[in-house]
């Protein structure tokens, strides 16, 4: 027992550094350009909870909360806003799966003219909520035990996720800018990560990439007409880095093309653009992290280029029943 005691507080360690507290911020922030943050898709042991607290302030032409990032030229919106969720990870057919819930709350203000009709608006309150699925379908098996957990290295995975917003959100008629959508809307995407280098805690250093197929059900009532949006490509990508044992950055990419939409038949433009940006994040304690950044497009010098940046910060609370037990073994000492 003795032994076992002193063990606590290193396996705890252990799992920390290894990446056991999940990182959940949306995909997760709702979908937008602020993307879903570096290293979330890392594995962890089966049965680990986690729920994030996320502040994200965000501008430009297009509704940030929107992740087809529909462009009203000349418009300037602003969107202040704050999701919350939860997280589990679980083990299915003997491989990594989680399963992830995700509500917005917030602020959206702006300007902005539709059919020659200048709208000057704020809506607040409650999002879509998010729903996501993901299951690891190349790479190591499911996480299950402390001694599968210590000997865990990533070495290069690649899962299968879903995404399925629900139409629930603040919505009105009246006016362009929402916090909620009125229309289903979801993705089909692959996380891939690729551990560079010897897995080791302060070196650690990954190659990380989202492809997704973003599709969108029709808003039958845009102010009073009715949007369809065609479907949308976007691929994020990651470059991590340990700078400490408890410190990390990201340089980070995101590349989108499609989703051109239509108003009572009348066709925008197809986007084709690119947002660069940075991540920093520090691990506070064994069951809280922090994550700050930000996200801005680089080709947009037209007017009906998107235009959007954002600055994201977000606090994790994870645990797993396991490892708070061998803690609680540990508190003695």
């Amino acid at each position: 027992m003795q032994q076992q005691r002193k063990q606590a507080p290193r396996i705890t360690r252990l799992w920390l550094l290894a990446g056991a507290v999940i990182v959940l911020v949306t995909t997760w922030a709702p979908p937008t350009f602020a993307q879903v943050p570096p290293r979330f898709y890392w594995k962890t042991l089966s049965g680990a909870n986690a729920v994030p607290v996320i502040f994200m302030t965000m501008n430009g032409n297009a509704n940030p909360i929107d992740p087809a990032h529909t462009v009203i030229r000349g418009a300037n919106i602003e969107a202040t806003v704050a999701p919350a969720g939860y997280a589990r990870t679980f083990t299915l057919f003997d491989r990594a799966a989680m399963v992830a819930v995700l509500v917005p709350m917030g602020r959206i203000s702006g300007e902005a003219t539709i059919f020659g009709t200048t709208f000057r608006q704020s809506a607040s309150g409650f999002g879509d909520p998010l729903v996501e699925f993901d299951v690891n379908v190349i790479g190591k098996k499911a996480i299950k035990n402390l001694p599968d957990l210590l000997r865990y290295e990533p070495g290069f995975s690649a899962d299968l996720l879903v995404d399925v917003a629900v139409p629930l959100g603040e919505y009105d008629n009246d006016q362009p800018l929402n916090i909620g959508q009125n229309r289903w809307y979801g993705r089909v995407a692959s996380p891939i990560v690729w551990q560079l280098g010897k897995w080791v805690p302060g070196k650690r250093t990954t190659l990380e990439f989202l492809p997704s197929l973003w599709l969108f059900g029709d808003n039958d009532d845009f102010v009073g007409h009715t949007m369809k949006t065609d479907p949308m490509v976007q691929v994020e990508g990651h470059l991590t880095r340990d700078f400490a044992k408890h410190v990390w950055g990201s340089l980070d990419g995101t590349w989108i093309t499609g989703g051109k939409a239509t108003i009572d038949g009348v066709a925008g433009d197809d986007l084709n653009n690119i947002g660069v940006g940075y991540t920093l994040g520090y691990q506070i304690n064994d069951n809280l992290s922090a994550t700050a950044g930000y996200m801005a497009t680089v080709n947009a010098s037209d007017p009906g280029d998107l235009q959007l940046d954002g600055f994201r910060f977000s606090v994790v609370f994870g645990w797993h029943p396991l490892i708070e037990g061998m803690k609680r073994l540990g508190g003695g000492e």
